[in-house]
C-alpha cells in the first residue's frame, strides 16, 4: 500500500474529502517525524513504538576496492511492533 492508497482508505473509512484525509494522515506523519527528529520515542498502543537509535563510527569495506572506509556515527529510525500488530499479522492456528 502506497501513501495515496491509505489515504484514500482514510477518506472511505472515515467519510472524510479526500483533501481532509491528506491532512490528517501527513499530520500524523509529521508529528512522528518532528519528535523523532528531538530523540523522543512515540508509541501507539497496540501498534508499535517509534525511536531513533544510534550508530556507532566504524570501519567499512569499499566492495568495489576492497580499501578500508570510514563510516560515521548515524542516527536511524527504528519501529517495534506491538503485541496487538504481532498477533494480528500471525494470528494462532488451532
Amino acid at each position: 500500500m502506497k501513501k495515496g492508497e491509505l489515504i484514500a482508505e482514510f477518506a472511505k473509512r472515515t467519510e472524510m474529502s479526500s483533501a481532509a484525509a491528506n491532512a490528517a494522515v501527513n499530520t500524523v506523519i509529521d508529528i512522528i517525524t518532528e519528535r523523532l527528529k528531538k530523540g523522543d520515542t512515540v508509541g501507539i498502543t497496540g501498534f508499535g513504538t517509534f525511536s531513533v537509535t544510534k550508530r556507532a563510527a566504524r570501519k567499512g569495506r569499499n566492495p568495489a576496492t576492497g580499501d578500508v572506509i570510514k563510516i560515521a556515527a548515524s542516527k536511524t529510525p527504528r519501529f517495534a511492533a506491538g503485541a496487538t500488530l504481532k498477533a494480528a499479522v500471525n494470528p494462532k492456528k488451532k
